[in-house]
C-alpha cells in the first residue's frame, strides 16, 4: 500500500513539474524597426505616378471645403475631369 501511495505521489510531482515546463511561455521576438521605405516594399512594385498640378489643386480645394471619404473622392474625380476638359 505504501508502495502504491509513494508511486502515486511521485507521478503527481512529476506531472506538476512537466506541466509547468510545458506551459511556460517563450519570450516575444524582438521588434525590428522598419523604416517607411521597408514597409512600402510591396507597394513599390507598382510605379507611382507623379501627381499632376490639377490633382494637387483639386486636393487643396477639397481640403478647403473639408471633404472626406466618398464625398472627397467624388469631388476630386469631377474636378480632375473638368481640368482635363479645360486642357483640351
Amino acid at each position: 500500500m505504501t508502495k502504491l501511495f509513494s508511486l502515486a505521489i511521485a507521478t503527481a510531482v512529476a506531472s506538476v513539474l512537466l506541466i509547468g515546463a510545458a506551459s511556460a511561455q517563450t519570450t516575444a521576438p524582438a521588434k525590428t524597426e522598419t523604416t517607411k521605405t521597408e514597409a512600402k516594399a510591396p507597394a513599390e512594385k507598382k510605379a507611382e505616378k507623379p501627381r499632376t498640378t490639377a490633382s494637387l489643386e483639386c486636393s487643396k480645394e477639397a481640403d478647403a471645403k473639408g471633404l472626406h471619404g466618398k464625398e472627397r473622392r467624388k469631388f476630386r474625380s469631377e474636378c480632375k475631369k473638368a481640368a482635363a476638359d479645360k486642357a483640351r
